[in-house]
C-alpha cells in the first residue's frame, strides 16, 4: 500500500462517544512550560536563556469555541470538478519562534564561536525570499495588559472595544488581544475605561507591564502581529526576524485547496444513497468525515472533526460564557450574520488544536454547524482525475520564477498602500524590495558504493535508480522460503509479479526460489486465517497482493504481521501490477524492499567519520484518533551504515519530547558492541518533528537523557556526542539565477550566512532535486556538539546522510535516519498502535 494511500485514509475513527454539548467558550491561550535546568554534564551547552517578562508570554485573543473572528476569506480561485484553490493568511500565533530566539546555543560551542560557514564547494550567488529591514523603531515601546469585565471571547470585539480609546491611547499601537504595545506612556500605570457594546457597557482596564528595548526579542513578536493585521494582501505568510546580519521580512505565498463542496452536502448525498443502498447512514457519514479537516468561511478557520453529533442539533440551547442561553441558530445570526437553514441536521465536534502546554488541560468541545463548514482536501476519485491534479499542481505548485513575480507583487502593492504606508511610517518600518542576495556553495557529488561498483550520483537529479538496477546489490539476502497471498480475481497480479521478479533479481544478485502461492478471501480474517496455518519458523517474507488500498486491511495485516507473528512483509495493489510497461520497475522496486525488510543492503556512501553511530529521532502525533503519540528511534549498528536498531516510544497524545529515550540508546549501544566488540567513539543524533519553542526543552530533557545513558553505559571512558535539530516545515526558499530567471538550486547547495541566526550554529542543505514548483530547503541547527564538527563537515556529512535511504534510490530531503525514524513511527501510529515485536528491531520492516 502507497504512502499516499495510507495518508488519504489516516485516521477514520469508529464509534466514538460523542462529547456532551458545549457553549462556545473562550479559547485556551498558549503558555510555555518552565524551563528547568539540566544537570551539568561533562562538555554539555548550558545555553543562555535571557527570561521574558511574565506578561510578554504570547497570548491569542480568547474567542468562542467554533466561532473565531469576522474576517473573510479571499476570493477563490474556481477550478475545475468543483474545487477552489483558497489563500489563506496565516495564523496569529507566533510565540514559539520568538522563545527558540532567546536561546543561545553557539555562545558554548568554541569551536564555531568565531564563524560557522564552511568553505568547501563550488561558491554560487543565490537569492531568498527575504527582504532586508531599512529601517525599524529605536526607540523604547511600553507594553499594557488589557482586561474586560465582563469577559470578551471574540477577539475582533475586543479590538473594537479597546479602540473606542483611540484619543487616549493614539493611532500607533499594536494590540494582540490581551496585551498592547505604544510608541509613549500613558498618564496613569493602571487605567480603567468603559466601552460600549450594543446596549451593554464593558469596562476595559490597561495595566502597565514592562518597557521594551528595539532589540527585545518580544517587540519583534509585536511586529509580527502588527504586520499580519495589515491584512492588505490575502494568500502571503510573512515574518519579521533578525537574522545574522539584518533584520529580514521572509514573506511567501501560501495555499489552501477548499472544496465547493459543504458537509452537509456530503451528509445529505449519503442519506439519498442509503434510500436505494443498505448503508448505515451514521457510520459512514463518520467515515467520510471524522479525521478531515473542513473550512468555516464566516470566520476564515480551519477546524478537525473528531466525531459527530447526532442528538443535538442548531436549535439546541448552550450557556454563553457570561451566563446568557442561545440557540446555535441565534448564535451565528448574532454573531456573524449567518443564517443556518436547516435546523434538523446534526452537529459536527471537533476537540480543538492540541497545545504542548496545554496537554493536562481537558479540551472543551468546538461545535461546528455542517452546512456552514467548506470540506478541504482532495477525494480519492479526484486524485484518480489527471487533468484535475495537473490543473492543482499548475496552481499550488509554483516555479521559482512565478513565486518571484508573486512576492514582487506584493512588495508593489505594500508600497503603493497609502494606508500601508502610513501605519508603516508610525513605526518607521522601510523595506528593501529585492530578494535579499548572498553566497552559497555547491557541495561535490556524493560517491555510491554498490557491490564492486562505484558511481556518483547525478548532479542535476540527484538520482541513481538506472544504476542501482544494472548491477550486484552491497549485501544481498536470497529468497528461499516465502508466500504470496492473493484473492482469486487477483491471481493473475500476484503470478506475473513473481514471474517478473523472477526476471529482475538474478541482476542484482539476488538468489529466489519460487514462493508458495496461497489464495484468500478479501478479509483481515481470512489473511490471518492463512497466514497461522502457513506460516512457519523459516518463512523469511509475506508479500501480500491487496484488491484495494482500504486502510481497515492493510492494517489489520500488518498489525499481525508486526505483532502476533513478527515476519518482514510487502503489500502491494493488484491495481500498481496491471500496466505492463511499469511492471519490471514495479518488481525491482519490490525486490529491493523485500531485500532491505530481511536485513540486506544496496549501496552505501563514506562518511568520513570512524566509528560513529548516527541517531535519527521522529514523532507521529495521531490527533485524529487522539491515541498516544509514537516516537521513533532509530539508530546505526555499523560503521557503514546498511544495519539499523529500530524501537518505539508511546507518549501522551500530542506530546512532542520524547521520554525514555535512555532505554532504546543502551539497547542500541548493545547491539553496536555485540556487532564490533567496540563501543562508538561519537554518536551524531539527528532530531526531527521538533515545533517552534521547543529548543530549551531539548535542552533540558532529551539531551541530559542521552547524556546520562552515556555516562553509565560507557563508565570512565570518555563519549562524545552531537545534537542536531532538524527543520523541514520552514518558509525560506531559495534561488538561484540562471539566463536571467530564477531557478531552483542544485542539489548539494548549502547556505551558512545571511539567513542563519547568529545565535546558533545552524544551516540550510537543498539536498533533493524535485521536478515541479520551487525546492524547500531543510534547516539544521547543532545545539550540542562535542564532537567538535567543523561546518565542512558537518555540512557534508549531513548531505552524505541524505543519500542513505533505502526506499529511493536518490537524494531525499533529510539524513536517512530522520526518514526511517519517520517512517517507523508513522507506520506504528498509523496502523498497528502497538509496539512491534522486538525480533524485528533489527530490520527495515516498516519501509
Amino acid at each position: 500500500m502507497s504512502g499516499r494511500a495510507r495518508t488519504r485514509a489516516r485516521g477514520r475513527a469508529r464509534g466514538r462517544a460523542s462529547p456532551k454539548p458545549a457553549a462556545p467558550g473562550p479559547s485556551a491561550a498558549p503558555g510555555s512550560s518552565a524551563a528547568v535546568s539540566a544537570t551539568q554534564q561533562p562538555g554539555q551547552i548550558q545555553p543562555r536563556l535571557q527570561q521574558l517578562p511574565k506578561e510578554s508570554q504570547v497570548a491569542v485573543p480568547g474567542q468562542p469555541k467554533g466561532a473565531e473572528g469576522t474576517s473573510q476569506p479571499p476570493e477563490e480561485l474556481q477550478l475545475s470538478a468543483g474545487l477552489q484553490a483558497t489563500t489563506l493568511r496565516g495564523q496569529r500565533g507566533c510565540g514559539g519562534v520568538f522563545r527558540d530566539l532567546v536561546v543561545n546555543t553557539r555562545q558554548y560551542l568554541e569551536h564555531v564561536r568565531k564563524s560557522t560557514a564552511g568553505s568547501q564547494g563550488k561558491v554560487v550567488k543565490l537569492f531568498a525570499n527575504h527582504f532586508r529591514v531599512l529601517s525599524h523603531p529605536q526607540w523604547i515601546a511600553y507594553k499594557y495588559k488589557v482586561d474586560y469585565t465582563p469577559d470578551i471571547d471574540n477577539g475582533d470585539v475586543r479590538d473594537s472595544l479597546l479602540f473606542q480609546h483611540e484619543a487616549l491611547i493614539g493611532k500607533c499601537h499594536i494590540f494582540d488581544g490581551s496585551s498592547l504595545l505604544l510608541p509613549h506612556r500613558l498618564p496613569e500605570p493602571k487605567t480603567e475605561l468603559v466601552s460600549k457594546l450594543k446596549d451593554e457597557l464593558v469596562k476595559v482596564t490597561i495595566e502597565f507591564s514592562s518597557e521594551l528595548t528595539p532589540t527585545s526579542p518580544d517587540r519583534l513578536r509585536y511586529y509580527n502581529i502588527f504586520f499580519r493585521k495589515l491584512e492588505v494582501w490575502p494568500g502571503y505568510i510573512t515574518s519579521i526576524l533578525q537574522y545574522e546580519n539584518d533584520m529580514t521580512l521572509c514573506a511567501d505565498v501560501n495555499h489552501k485547496l477548499l472544496r465547493m463542496e459543504t458537509a452537509y452536502d456530503l451528509i445529505m448525498r449519503i442519506r439519498d444513497d442509503a434510500k436505494n443502498k443498505n448503508i448505515d447512514v451514521e457510520e459512514q457519514v463518520s467515515k467520510e468525515l471524522v479525521g478531515f479537516i473542513v473550512f468555516t468561511k464566516f470566520n476564515n478557520k480551519t477546524y478537525r472533526v473528531d466525531a459527530i453529533n447526532w442528538k443535538e442539533t442548531p436549535k439546541t440551547v448552550f450557556k454563553k460564557s457570561d451566563g446568557t442561553k442561545i440557540t446555535f441558530v441565534e448564535y451565528y445570526k448574532k454573531q456573524y450574520n449567518v443564517q443556518v437553514t436547516d435546523l434538523n441536521q446534526p452537529l459536527l465536534i471537533s476537540k480543538g488544536k492540541w497545545k504542548k502546554s496545554h496537554q493536562d488541560t481537558p479540551h472543551e468541545p468546538i461545535f461546528l454547524v455542517p452546512e456552514l463548514c467548506h470540506l478541504t482536501g482532495l477525494t480519492g476519485k479526484m486524485r484518480q482525475d489527471y487533468g484535475l491534479m495537473k490543473d492543482l499542481a499548475t496552481h499550488m505548485r509554483l516555479e521559482p520564477e512565478r513565486r518571484h513575480l508573486g512576492l514582487q507583487t506584493f512588495m508593489t502593492a505594500m508600497q503603493k498602500d497609502e494606508n500601508v504606508q502610513k501605519e508603516l511610517q508610525h513605526w518607521d518600518f522601510k523595506f528593501d524590495t529585492k530578494f535579499l542576495s548572498f553566497s552559497g556553495r555547491i557541495l561535490k557529488e556524493v560517491r555510491i558504493f554498490q557491490g564492486k561498483r562505484a558511481f556518483d550520483s547525478h548532479p542535476q537529479f540527484a538520482d541513481w535508480s538506472r544504476e542501482t538496477r544494472s548491477g550486484p546489490l552491497l549485501n544481498v539476502k536470497s529468497l528461499d522460503h516465502w508466500l504470496i497471498l492473493y484473492t482469486k480475481r487477483n491471481y493473475g497480479a500476484a503470478f506475473s509479479l513473481m514471474q517478473s521478479l523472477r526476471k529482475v533479481t538474478p541482476t542484482m544478485g539476488i538468489a529466489m526460489r519460487d514462493a508458495k502461492m496461497l489464495e484468500v478471501s478479501d478479509t483481515v480474517k481470512s489473511y490471518i486465517t492463512v497466514l497461522e496455518k502457513h506460516d512457519s519458523s523459516n518463512t523469511q517474507m509475506v508479500v501480500c497482493v491487496l484488491s484495494s488500498d482500504r486502510k481497515e486491511m492493510y492494517d489489520g495485516i500488518k498489525k499481525y504481521l508486526c505483532v502476533n507473528c513478527p515476519i518482514p512483509s510487502q503489500c502491494v495493489v493488484a491495481r500498481t501490477l496491471d500496466k505492463p510497461q511499469t511492471l519490471m520497475t514495479i518488481a525491482t522496486k519490490i525486490a529491493q524492499q523485500m531485500n532491505c525488510k530481511m536485513g540486506g543492503a544496496l549501496w552505501k556512501v563514506q562518511t568520513g567519520l570512524q566509528n560513529a553511530m548516527f541517531i535519527g529521532i521522529d514523532c507521529f502525533h495521531d490527533i485524529v484518533n487522539r491515541r498516544k503519540s509514537i516516537a521513533g528511534f532509530v539508530a546505526s549498528v555499523n560503521e557503514d551504515l546498511t544495519e539499523w536498531f529500530s524501537q518505539c516510544i508511546f507518549q501522551e497524545s500530542g506530546q512532542e519530547l520524547v521520554n525514555g529515550l535512555k532505554a532504546c540508546l543502551q539497547e542500541a549501544l548493545k547491539l553496536w558492541y555485540e556487532r564490533n566488540s567496540l563501543l562508538p567513539y561519537s554518536i551524531i543524533v539527528y532530531r526531527d518533528g521538533v515545533g517552534d519553542g521547543q529548543l530549551q526543552a531539548l535542552i533540558d530533557y532529551e539531551i541530559p537523557q542521552i547524556v546520562s545513558s552515556l555516562t553509565s553505559i560507557f563508565d570512565s571512558q570518555n563519549f562524545k556526542l552531537t545534537f542536531i535539530v532538524v527543520k523541514k516545515r520552514i518558509n525560506t526558499r531559495i534561488f538561484v539565477e540562471s539566463q536571467g530567471r530564477l531557478q531552483n538550486p542544485l542539489p548539494g547547495t548549502v547556505v551558512d550566512v545571511a539567513v542563519t541566526r547568529r545565535e546558533w550554529y545552524d544551516f540550510f542543505i537543498v539536498s533533493q532535486s524535485v521536478k515541479e514548483g520551487t525546492v524547500t530547503p531543510t534547516h539544521y541547527n547543532v545545539i550540542h556538539d562535542t564532537v567538535h564538527l567543523s561546518p565542512d563537515t558537518v555540512q557534508c556529512l549531513t548531505y552524505r546522510l541524505c543519500h542513505m535511504y533505502y526506499n529511493l534510490p536518490g537524494v531525499i530531503r533529510v539524513p536517512a535516519p530522520c526518514h526511517y525514524a519517520h517512517k517507523l513511527a508513522y507506520l506504528v501510529g498509523q496502523s498497528i498502535h502497538q509496539e512491534p515485536h522486538h525480533s524485528l528491531s533489527n530490520r527495515l520492516f516498516y519501509l
